[in-house]
């Protein structure tokens, strides 16, 4: 009875009002048909969205924020492997899953192959990073773009660059490495980024064919590098070295193929010298090597201008010296200087060039223990890290000082003019030979020719000095050309340098002192040396290679650079009373002048390992 209660109409119930009843029920129910298709609908496109990321990522990256969740990458997503994108609900309900990654997302990968160090100064271009604009949920990939190589052109062998070079190019292997950035507490967002390797610095990693000149990179030699990962620091001259490009001397930079280009076709040897402030390449007083005649700075010369000028070619722009990668280059080698005091003055440039690029300069010594370098026959610093040494040896005409007896049975000096000096069997294997002559040949005794030139057994009564010499420097080019193996040694030729004695000679009081600038005006320079004409009419017939560093001009500039009267600190008593009758105009202070010759030697060595990775 109660249960037909529950169901009775309250007013009385008739058809219209039943029906009309039943219409309202039925609205009822397609409201909530269409309310349940919606959500039915909904829950679809979610799904959809969920299970696609590359459609979420380019709908909405706000979603992509919501349905990418933690995304940990672990160390397979860094090389395109399949870790898990799915929501953390997602994954526990399907813990097997594996989407594929967008490539959208993921860094191509580098080859794990080698990078080439290029032999010519730079290294292959590192990858370029990309970075993608972040997404909103602050995931963010970077991606590694591989910067194109320039391309390298012919290049003929320039007339200065002998012999070739054999390459044998040391590599390294580059990784895609990946690391995730920490992120602090209470962010959701992790970083996922391909980490660039650093590239050693530029370094000369080929042979010089016969003389062996062979490199490893900077980074393979612990008494140059503190991470095996990270270069030392260079001398200042190839800053932009991971881009492919060169840096000289000025602080230019191009295209490393463009540069050597430039060097190949550019006259070294016309130029101006120019303020650097960059300069000296090592510090004064720093060099306890240099000889008390050429360290200017601690016999106490006040100024300082002469040390901070660079030589520019007119040109091109030459390297700055850097002394360590140098020594790599030289590794196990022997570089020799022979010829006179000025040869002496650009060894011991080298020397000091080179030893400040020594992490550990205690192993940088003269082999006899030597603490000054004048009066013996011949000198070598060894390099002990590097097996290597730099060697000098007197021979200040290249031909052989020679006694006879005179009339009375008493000994007079001659100069054998067909015969090399001495010490030729010791230096004939270097590996580099700079050789030169010049100052003696201006002396009283060899400037009047009488009664001192000798041929075998006859001694000239007289004869022109400018015939002396040129039987002397055939003797020498002879012995060249039948001695030294042109596939195993480099031989170089270094031009006359320019001595500016004003008002007498290095005996009759001649000065310089009062010089502090250069000559900025080539027609104040003195015309070129009959001298190096012959000789360079000597080298052109010569069978075997000789690069002859012609510095006779870019040295007459320099009348600043002499010591002058800051030649020694201890003077005699005749020194005291007239100092400035007693100076040195044809030497050069250290630092100075000779460490662009120096520069010179080595820019000619960058050529020819460049020429032979070219070819």
């Amino acid at each position: 009875m109660a249960e037909a209660t529950k169901y009775q109409p309250i007013n009385g119930g008739n058809l219209v009002s039943d029906v009309k009843s039943l219409f309202s029920i039925l609205k009822t129910k397609r409201t909530l048909a269409f309310a349940y298709g919606f959500m039915f609908a909904f829950v679809v496109f979610t799904a959809f969205l969920a299970f696609n990321p590359s459609a979420t990522t380019s709908f909405s990256p706000s979603l992509s924020s919501i349905f990418s969740g933690s995304n940990s990458v672990g160390p397979n997503s860094a090389n395109g492997g399949s870790g898990s994108r799915y929501p953390y609900f997602i994954s526990y309900f399907l813990p097997n899953g594996s989407v594929q990654q967008s490539n959208r997302l993921i860094p191509p990968p580098v080859p794990e192959g080698n990078l080439s160090i290029s032999s010519n100064a730079t290294v292959q271009p590192r990858p370029q990073i990309v970075e993608k604009e972040p997404l909103r949920g602050k995931n963010r990939t970077e991606e590694l773009v591989p910067e194109s190589n320039p391309p390298a052109g012919n290049q003929t062998l320039d007339s200065r660059v002998s012999p070739p070079i054999e390459t044998t190019s040391p590599t390294e292997t580059v990784k895609n490495d990946t690391q995730s950035t920490p992120v602090s507490k209470g962010t959701e967002s992790n970083r996922t980024e391909s980490v660039p390797v650093k590239a050693a610095p530029p370094v000369v990693d080929d042979q010089i064919q016969g003389s062996g000149i062979k490199s490893t990179p900077l980074g393979n030699d612990s008494s140059r590098v503190e991470d095996k990962n990270v270069s030392s620091n260079y001398t200042a001259s190839l800053s932009k070295k991971q881009k492919g490009e060169m840096n000289s001397a000025s602080g230019g930079s191009m295209n490393k193929n463009d540069w050597f280009e430039s060097l190949k076709n550019c006259d070294f040897f016309d130029g101006e010298w120019v303020p650097d402030d960059s300069y000296p390449l090592y510090k004064p007083g720093s060099c306890p090597l240099i000889d008390e005649q050429f360290n200017c700075h601690l016999n106490g010369r006040p100024d300082k201008n002469y040390q901070k000028l660079r030589w520019k070619p007119n040109g091109c722009d030459l390297p700055r010296l850097d002394g360590g990668r140098m020594l790599d280059m030289l590794k196990g080698k022997r570089l020799v200087f022979v010829g006179d005091s000025l040869n002496r003055n650009m060894w011991e440039s080298l020397v000091c060039i080179l030893r400040n690029s020594v992490k550990d300069q205690s192993k940088v010594f003269e082999a006899n223990g030597r603490q000054v370098f004048r009066g013996e026959a011949a000198y070598s610093f060894i390099f002990k890290d590097y097996n290597f040494t730099v060697e000098f040896f007197v021979s200040p005409f290249l031909v052989r000082e020679w006694e006879v007896p005179d009339k009375n049975g008493k000994k007079k000096e001659t100069l054998r003019l067909d015969l090399v000096g001495k010490s030729s069997v010791q230096y004939k294997g270097a590996d580099i030979i700079i050789f030169n002559t010049g100052h003696w040949w201006t002396h009283d005794k060899t400037s009047r020719g009488k009664d001192y030139y000798q041929e075998g057994s006859h001694v000239y009564e007289e004869l022109n000095v400018l015939e002396a010499f040129r039987k002397a420097v055939t003797t020498w080019a002879r012995w060249v050309d039948k001695n030294i193996n042109p596939m195993k040694s480099i031989v170089f030729f270094r031009g006359y340098s320019a001595s500016h004695f004003s008002g007498g000679q290095w005996n009759s009081g001649g000065q310089c002192d009062s010089e502090i600038e250069p000559i900025k005006n080539k027609t104040f320079l003195r015309p070129y040396l009959p001298k190096m004409m012959i000789l360079e009419k000597v080298l052109k017939g010569m069978k075997t290679h000789v690069t002859y560093l012609n510095i006779t001009m870019m040295s007459d500039f320099r009348k600043d650079g002499h010591p002058s009267i800051y030649r020694k600190q201890r003077l005699t008593e005749e020194e005291r009373k007239t100092p400035l009758k007693f100076q040195d105009c044809s030497h050069w202070c250290l630092p100075g002048v000779p460490d662009a010759w120096n520069e010179m030697l080595y820019a000619e060595l960058l050529l020819r390992q460049h020429q032979q990775e070219r070819t």
